[in-house]
């Protein structure tokens, strides 16, 4: 299995970003993907996650700003808008099936105010 991520960048606060996530290999029909973020010095949280049946989950910071979906190619988006300093952090995707773990590389998302 393998994640590719793509999208980070820099933008101004107030601004957008779309990030996507592309797994590939052997993908089950049934998982979980979700998005984790790293800011220097601090742990890595959860920021959204969605399932095979589109229900997406949200860490309370970023509801109402960050928005999850999924195609029908395992492939993930994270649509971030409204963008504040505070969501300056590397961007990981991860995917959960069957009691495996598999994450990508991670995409850096710097957000100027």
């Amino acid at each position: 299995v393998r994640l590719e991520e793509s999208g980070g960048g820099l933008v101004q606060a107030g601004g957008s970003l779309r990030l996507s996530c592309s797994a590939s290999g052997s993908i089950f029909i049934i998982n979980l993907m979700e998005y984790y973020r790293q800011a220097p010095g601090k742990q890595r949280e959860l920021v959204a996650s969605i399932g095979s049946g589109t229900i997406a989950n949200y860490a309370d910071a970023v509801k109402g700003r960050f928005t999850i979906s999924r195609d029908a190619k395992n492939t993930i988006f994270l649509q971030m808008d409204s963008l504040k300093s505070e969501d300056t952090a590397v961007y990981y995707c991860r995917l959960r099936q069957l009691n495996h773990d598999y994450w990508g590389q991670g995409t850096q998302v710097t957000v100027s105010s």
